[in-house]
């Protein structure tokens, strides 16, 4: 699944068609347990399921990874040689929680071979102007689309426990062209009937009026690393 509306890559096949992943080298970025990454090898892939998270890899291995190599690893310091991996995935992982997405993205440019696809979901940047509410007090903009401020919870001592960060629509268009992609598709999931499924800021409601998700799907070019 992309994200919360729903939409499953077998249906739409973003990554590319369902019978050429079999044999193919994927890297999973911001992976979690691995969720997709498992889903990736039942279907004959070879996924490395990358997160920073040491407690979601724990997870991970108690749930079954079979088929999954897992590795602890910052999405901006890739432990991984160039051209390693044909395709690269991340559904809400690494690129909502780094200040410096372009250094990721430059990073999977890097581990792809030339023609590689990097496909990513992250929450749709107009949700930011919303209240996080699944109700009709979420469906009027409480602050400015383009305040850039990150949201952060801290704990009592004052640390940083989560920080998102806010890019608008134009910013992840930008980030993906300096880190040497090309954009081949921008997709904003409606939201399907059979979901009635209401949680936290998600639900039918808001999903049938303003987008959840927005779905990268980005391809590598044949040339070289982009520019510095």
């Amino acid at each position: 699944m992309w994200g919360p509306e729903g939409l499953d890559e077998i249906e739409a096949e973003l990554l590319g068609p369902m019978e050429e992943l079999q044999g193919k080298d994927v890297l999973e970025i911001g992976a979690g347990a691995a969720q997709c990454s498992r889903w990736l090898a039942a279907q004959g892939a070879r996924p490395v399921a990358l997160d920073l998270s040491h407690r979601q890899l724990q997870h991970a291995l108690r749930i079954g990874a079979k088929g999954v190599g897992l590795v602890e690893a910052d999405a901006g310091a890739l432990p991984f040689a160039d051209a390693s991996f044909d395709l690269a995935c991340s559904a809400y992982g690494a690129l909502p929680f780094v200040a410096d997405p372009v250094k990721v993205l430059r990073e999977v440019h890097r581990v792809l071979r030339p023609g590689g696809r990097f496909v990513f979901s992250v929450t749709h940047p107009i949700r930011w102007a919303f209240p996080d509410e699944p109700g009709p007090e979420g469906l009027t903009v409480a602050s400015s689309y383009f305040d850039r401020t990150p949201y952060v919870e801290q704990d009592d001592a004052g640390h940083a426990v989560y920080v998102e960060h806010h890019r608008t629509v134009g910013d992840r268009v930008r980030d993906v062209v300096a880190g040497g992609f090309r954009l081949v598709d921008l997709v904003e999931p409606q939201w399907p009937a059979w979901n009635t499924q209401e949680w936290g800021g998600w639900s039918p409601l808001r999903g049938n009026l303003i987008p959840g998700s927005a779905i990268f799907v980005c391809e590598r070019s044949e040339m070289g690393a982009p520019p510095a």
